[in-house]
């Protein structure tokens, strides 16, 4: 497991929030940080528990592999998003975030957020999608990576970006956006079914 060094915060001696002592890896160091990854219980993972079935298919994939590399979705979704990630920066003052973050609580709980920006101490976190669906609400499996995020951040709340397309091509001149607050209910909740999900891959 790579071991990133925290950084010091880019506007002036001020100690950085805790988080930054809680770094495990760098998804530039891509296999150190799937290692990780795979370890314990990610954002991705717990956007997947929805049901106790779900659970079980998820232990066994953590700790037999899967084959799946991605598709044309997942590609897209990797093109867009240092656009969208641009676009959050210069209207939000978001940071690109490649580090993958544990849990104060409990080293194996983790996230990597999109971005993140600090203001008086007070850490908000991005969370970047695309999309071919035209969406009312955000749909409510990413609402539970953005709720785990927090939580292991220590994060308020969650700017979510997406940019819907068809067949691949942007249709908006600028992405759309929702702010989502921390609560806490659902954070106890996810994190009892993140530590049934590492039991299971006990066993």
């Amino acid at each position: 497991m790579t071991i990133v060094q925290p950084q010091l915060p880019l506007w002036g001696e001020e100690r950085a929030p805790s988080h930054r002592d809680r770094i495990v890896a760098h998804s530039d160091d891509r296999v150190g940080w799937l290692r990780a990854r795979a370890r314990g219980v990610t954002a991705t993972d717990v956007a997947r528990m929805s049901s106790r079935r779900a659970l079980q298919a998820l232990a066994l994939e953590k700790l037999l592999g899967t084959g799946f590399t991605g598709n044309a979705f997942t590609a897209h979704g990797r093109a867009r998003e240092p656009e969208i990630g641009r676009w959050a920066n210069r209207v939000y003052g978001m940071r690109h975030s490649g580090e993958l973050f544990h849990a104060e609580a409990d080293p194996r709980h983790l996230a990597t957020p999109d971005g993140y920006r600090e203001r008086e101490g007070v850490l908000e976190l991005c969370e970047i999608k695309t999309t071919s669906s035209t969406w009312r609400s955000i749909p409510r499996s990413y609402l539970r990576q953005v709720w785990w995020q927090q939580y292991v951040l220590g994060a308020e709340r969650t700017l979510v970006v997406w940019e819907r397309h068809v067949d691949f091509v942007p249709v908006d001149p600028e992405p759309s956006c929702r702010w989502v607050d921390r609560d806490e209910s659902e954070i106890h909740r996810l994190v009892g079914l993140a530590d049934e999900l590492l039991e299971l891959m006990r066993r």
